[in-house]
């Protein structure tokens, strides 16, 4: 009797241990973003965007963001980079398709140049979004991603909309 509790107690542990290896211990994204500086009469910005999470188990990570935006037309160039972090959380099934939500603080610089002159400023960021990542296997996912970015440059609040699409690479086991 006492084998078959200590087997029964085996078994459920480890059901539960490969439960808990369904979250990636680390993820990496990069991908194409596309940045609309200012909704209402803004500016759409092209670029890139890098992304890196350490997960503390299947629904709670902690990532990192950085984004750059470049726009060129007319002689003028406009650039827009963004630094933030905070916690993610996913909702991780049995089936390949994980959504997620983000909110992250950090910072944005842009900068101008146009016709010989030029300026620069750096400012507080935020972010509120999310995205779905669609499991090509154990090791790879597509994420679309949309994310509303606000930051205040010297005292002007800039709403902006960002949406990504790239690939994740995903490392270890939680």
């Amino acid at each position: 009797m006492r084998k078959m509790i200590l087997m029964a107690a085996a078994i459920l542990l480890s059901a539960a241990g490969s439960r808990a290896q369904d979250a990636p211990a680390v993820e990496m994204s990069a991908g194409y973003s596309y940045l609309r500086f200012g909704v209402k009469n803004g500016v759409n910005l092209n670029g890139a965007s890098v992304s890196v999470a350490g997960n503390f188990n299947r629904w709670l990570g902690l990532v990192g963001d950085v984004g750059g935006y470049y726009k060129s037309e007319g002689g003028a160039t406009f650039n827009t980079y963004t630094y933030m972090g905070g916690p993610r959380f996913s909702y991780r099934n049995s089936s390949h398709v994980t959504p997620f939500a983000q909110v992250l603080v950090g910072a944005a610089h842009g900068s101008l140049s146009a016709f010989g002159s030029s300026g620069s400023g750096n400012g507080f960021a935020y972010s509120v979004g999310g995205g779905v990542d669609l499991g090509l296997n154990k090791h790879f996912a597509l994420r679309p991603q949309l994310d509303y970015i606000g930051t205040s440059f010297s005292g002007t609040h800039i709403n902006m909309v960002r949406g990504s699409f790239g690939i994740v690479f995903r490392f270890g086991n939680h």
